[in-house]
């Protein structure tokens, strides 16, 4: 826990869940959402659609993901305001684990499926989580099959220096860890996530003008 984080979010609260770019201090992404859960054995949060969130863009303000893999990561980067459309997300970490699980829907609250973001272990601190994404993730399906996500994207961050040959197996390694969970079919999977639903009266959260400050300036 870092200097400054908070003990334990109540329900309802507002916080920020962001991460840092790879290889570097800067934040490229932040969400503000609304704490659903927060205690010893998970921290759940609820990101509803139309939140005005913090994504990064090319600097010519291409999107991501439109760039060819080969020079996606290369290009300089900036980062823009935009909104999550679509429906919502609800994301469920558990202390100390390097990966979070999301659960998608379709419109209508048609349950989609779960996605496992590895990523580096929340960092709590008084506004929110920080993170780094591990660009390896897992989908698993309502049938509970499993398979890998974009390993192509996990190459070529190693190609491109995001990632050391150390981290890429720690990452490796905490996959194949998710993997056994998934197997097991462990928490958080049987425990009726995809039945949950937001509070109505929850407002949608704003995005401070101060997203990207950093938690060392944070008193407690």
């Amino acid at each position: 826990m870092t200097a400054g984080a908070a003990a334990h979010w109540t329900p309802g609260t507002h916080i920020l869940w962001r991460y840092r770019e790879n290889g570097g201090e800067q934040f490229h992404i932040a969400r503000p959402v609304t704490v659903v859960r927060d205690d010893a054995d998970l921290l759940a949060v609820w990101l509803a659609p139309g939140t005005e969130c913090v994504r990064p863009v090319l600097a010519d303000g291409t999107p991501v993901h439109l760039e060819p893999l080969e020079s996606r990561y290369t290009k300089p980067r900036a980062v823009q305001r935009d909104r999550w459309f679509g429906t919502g997300v609800l994301k469920l970490a558990q202390p100390g684990r390097p990966w979070s699980v999301w659960l998608f829907w379709e419109p209508g609250w048609r349950f989609k499926n779960w996605y496992v973001n590895l990523e580096q272990p929340l960092a709590r601190w008084a506004g929110g989580v920080d993170s780094e994404d591990h660009f390896l993730d897992i989908t698993v399906g309502p049938d509970r099959s499993w398979r890998w996500r974009d390993e192509d994207e996990f190459a070529q961050a190693q190609r491109d220096g995001l990632m050391d040959p150390a981290t890429a197996e720690r990452v490796r390694a905490a996959g194949r860890e998710a993997v056994d969970v998934i197997r097991a079919w462990g928490p958080p999977f049987p425990d009726g996530w995809q039945n949950w639903r937001p509070d109505p009266s929850w407002g949608v959260p704003s995005l401070p003008e101060d997203w990207d400050r950093t938690p060392a300036h944070v008193s407690s």
